[in-house]
């Protein structure tokens, strides 16, 4: 299996691949997909070779082919249905970023216990909480999102697991485990902040 970073340059390089796509672009060497993606040619064929993905050496890749690879590594060859619960600032504006769809992630519907939030006509759908078990099972729903405060991320986590999520990305300031049989990527706003701003200070400082 392949780690985390290596599956994000993977989609660092299906983006590159979707860019070259829309200037026509035939074939690309492991040496344009190494400059989107940051790393070197090398780190580029690495990662293709754990999963079996071989260029020419000297046609390179056609692009099509590969963006099909990797759409299919990335489970992008089939729509992905997400759920958020807690309809917030972070909450609301994932349910309205449009560029999802472009990527075969399609959200499902939004939660929240607040019935001042609920909107049955809004797309997607604004719905209670007590129906979270019933739309995942319903749709087959994997994948979720937690923007909730973090004295209820963890109750949140627990209703999603009853439910059958499988993947979940934590916007709640708080660190949570992952469970037996789910996969948790916690995102940290702040954190992120703080580790960006002592980078910025040690680069200026070291001038």
């Amino acid at each position: 299996m392949a780690n985390r970073s290596c599956v994000i340059r993977l989609s660092r390089y299906k983006n590159a691949l979707n860019r070259l796509k829309a200037l026509n672009f035939v074939r690309v060497f492991s040496d344009n997909l190494a400059d989107a993606a940051g790393v070197t040619a090398a780190q580029v064929r690495k990662d293709f070779s754990l999963f079996g993905i071989t260029g020419n050496r000297r046609g390179g890749y056609r692009v099509d082919e590969l963006a099909e690879q990797l759409n299919k590594i990335l489970g992008k060859d089939q729509l992905q249905e997400v759920i958020v619960v807690g309809i917030g600032n972070i909450g609301r504006a994932l349910l309205h970023y449009p560029g999802l769809d472009k990527s075969g992630i399609r959200l499902a519907a939004g939660f929240d216990i607040d019935p001042g939030k609920v909107n049955r006509d809004s797309q997607p759908p604004a719905l209670p909480l007590e129906e979270l078990v019933d739309v995942v099972g319903r749709r087959e729903v994997k994948l979720g999102v937690i923007a909730v405060p973090d004295y209820a991320a963890q109750q949140v986590l627990e209703l999603m697991l009853s439910a059958g999520i499988r993947g979940v990305l934590n916007f709640a300031p708080i660190c949570l485990k992952s469970p037996e049989g789910c996969i948790v990527h916690n995102i940290n706003l702040e954190s992120e902040l703080e580790n960006l701003i002592y980078f910025v200070n040690a680069t200026e400082n070291a001038q």
